[in-house]
């Protein structure tokens, strides 16, 4: 009998199981529950990074070294005062953040959409930083670490389809308010919940710098480098098929 024969029920079976996404790590389909986890927890501690930071920053030279919003208002301020040194400090601090921000997308597309090589970068800015700011560090001392956050935002992109941001949290309690409006309204969907990460992860690093500084004083600018090492060593060990599902970088895998 001409024409092709149709499909038995095991080549059915076969069939589907050739064509169906896959969920397994590095397969097709949604992320599995490490993968995600893994991503959402790095989130906290990257903005644990960036909270400590900050506040080191702030409480050592008075001006924000992630927040940028805030740093904006206070140009703003200054610019309105005619406070030309002001001005002057604020617009590079945040002329320096976007610099950091294209810097960090650039490592991690030149290195292969790898992790690891821009958070190395990170550790050997902010060790250069605790090396040479010394007791009375100037007001321009820090501005590499501004850089260095800027940078830092290009390590996670997003989380299973999530956008998290990383130095600043504004977005991520609106996107939480607008979730929570929408869960009262009705929408049972509980995924506005993961953007507490890297709000919960920048308080608490901001707390802990505080409390680092008063104790170490300028040396708690060791801390900011030894955590961007031991975070480099986590990324390090991250199997680069997982840097898609876990922190949206490169394609996703095949």
């Amino acid at each position: 009998m001409d024409g092709e024969r149709p499909f038995g029920r095991g080549e059915r079976r076969a069939q589907r199981h050739f064509t169906q996404p896959r969920n397994r790590a590095g397969g097709d389909g949604a992320p599995e529950g490490r993968q995600k986890a893994l991503g959402f927890g790095f989130v906290a501690l990257l903005s644990f990074l960036a909270g400590m930071t900050d506040a080191i920053g702030f409480l050592r030279a008075g001006d924000f070294l992630s927040f940028m919003s805030g740093n904006t208002t206070r140009l703003a301020i200054a610019i309105g005062e005619g406070r030309g040194d002001a001005v002057m400090r604020l617009a590079s601090i945040l002329g320096i953040f976007v610099v950091g921000n294209a810097t960090g997308v650039i490592v991690v597309r030149a290195t292969g959409e790898r992790q690891w090589p821009l958070l190395m970068a990170v550790t050997v800015v902010t060790g250069s930083v605790a090396a040479f700011a010394g007791a009375s560090p100037s007001p321009f001392t820090y501005l590499p670490l501004v850089l260095a956050m800027g940078m830092l935002n290009a390590a996670v992109d997003n989380v299973a389809g999530h956008p998290l941001g990383l130095t600043y949290v504004t977005g991520a309690l609106s996107r939480f308010g607008k979730g929570l409006g929408r869960f009262i309204c009705g929408e049972r969907r509980p995924g506005f919940l993961v953007q507490m990460c890297p709000w919960v992860g920048m308080l608490s690093g901001a707390v802990t710098g505080v409390l680092l500084l008063h104790s170490w004083q300028e040396t708690s600018i060791w801390a900011l480098g030894a955590l961007a090492l031991a975070l480099t060593a986590i990324s390090l060990s991250v199997p680069h098929a997982w840097m898609h599902p876990s922190f949206g970088l490169g394609r996703p895998p095949d």
